[in-house]
């Protein structure tokens, strides 16, 4: 299987940190369903030229999320859970709303200001999207 997951040398994040984004966002977005069968961690670590310790530590992580499941012997797995998509995309949302809250207080912002601006930003968004989506 090839895995398509790209590893940045000049990232500042941690090798095993880039692997589970990266296969967080191809599970959120369906490239691997629930249930399919991914790249064991040799394989993985050969395709991206990183340590098996790594993956290793990437696996057990995403294991420990809820992501993915491992049996010995048969490999790893996107977990079979239907709700993971939707887990994993709150998550992400969590994350950026996160960020946004920190750069709102850098640039002084109140919280009535950063809401004003998500709205705004809301609203931009959903004139891009085709009209039947919305």
């Amino acid at each position: 299987m090839h895995s398509d997951l790209i590893i940045s040398q000049t990232d500042g994040r941690p090798m095993y940190l880039q692997i589970m984004e990266q296969i967080k966002l191809k599970v959120s977005v369906g490239d691997w369903a629930t249930g399919q069968e991914i790249p064991s961690i040799r394989q993985l670590a050969m395709a991206l030229r990183v340590s098996v310790i790594t993956v290793k530590r990437a696996y057990l992580e995403l294991e420990r999320e809820g992501v993915i499941v491992t049996q010995h012997g048969k490999g790893s797995l996107v977990a079979p859970d239907a709700s993971l998509a939707p887990r994993l995309h709150e998550d992400q949302l969590a994350e950026h709303l996160e960020r946004a809250a920190r750069l709102g207080e850098l640039l002084g912002l109140t919280p009535e200001e950063l809401a004003s601006r998500l709205e705004q930003a809301s609203g931009r968004s959903m004139e891009q999207l085709p009209k039947e989506n919305q």
